[in-house]
């Protein structure tokens, strides 16, 4: 099951989530989308519309988030499926409300150039934990590292701290780990999607950072700050 974006704040506000019920998952494994060659994604996240909100609908009631933290665990039982979505501005660029989230943030404007956008969508339940990307505006034919980071984004790159780990570990892996590196094509837009058989610890996830480069490490050249659920 897949979420469509909901207008809710103003622009800036930088994402939007929903929590629902839980859904079946597939294998676990990870696939890029946007070079030559490979799926497009176009029918699995769409590109941003309208102004970013937060959501919460498990409840059937709507709230605005001042944080991350702020997301719950889902009830006994349930899923979670999370949709956030932004667009790229410079560190300092825009005044955001203290109720809404930071929106994305580009560090390199030749690779994401400011109005550049971002799709992420996580889908948890027992069986295990699905997490998208789509972005679109980024320079075209650039290989771009993606990874899931422990903090939110900050004007300072290191800020959003390391990759999230399932288990400490001194190396970087992506069966450890949440990795979503692609390819823009020739349009600047390019994804990926990346599964595990295990879910993610609550406030463990807060962000998306793209790398200059891809693999396992890489000078950071953009964050979305993403209320990951777990």
């Amino acid at each position: 099951m897949l979420l469509q974006p909901d207008v809710l704040l103003q622009p800036g506000g930088g994402r939007s989530f929903d929590l629902i019920g839980s859904h079946s998952l597939g294998h676990v494994g990870a696939r890029s989308f946007g070079s030559a060659g490979a799926h497009s994604s176009r029918s699995v996240l769409d590109r941003p519309s309208g102004s970013a909100g937060v959501r919460s609908s498990g409840s059937g009631e709507a709230h605005v988030l001042g944080s991350p933290a702020a997301l719950g665990s889902p009830a006994a039982g349930e899923g979670v499926a999370l949709r956030a979505y932004g667009w790229f501005t410079p560190p300092g660029s825009v005044v955001v409300p203290t109720a809404v989230a930071r929106t994305a943030l580009t560090y390199d404007r030749m690779l994401v150039p400011p109005g550049a956008w971002i799709v992420v969508e996580q889908s948890t339940e027992r069986s295990g934990t699905v997490v998208r990307a789509r972005v679109g505006g980024v320079r075209p034919g650039h290989a771009f590292g993606a990874h899931v980071h422990t903090a939110p984004c900050e004007a300072d790159p290191a800020a959003a701290g390391p990759h999230y780990q399932h288990r400490a570990a001194p190396g970087a892996h992506p069966a450890n780990e949440l990795w979503l590196d692609f390819t823009a094509d020739s349009a600047g837009e390019g994804g990926a999607e990346t599964r595990h058989a295990w879910g993610l610890r609550r406030g463990g996830a807060q962000s998306v950072v793209l790398h200059a480069e891809q693999g396992g490490a890489g000078v950071r050249v953009a964050c979305f700050t993403v209320p990951f659920g777990g």
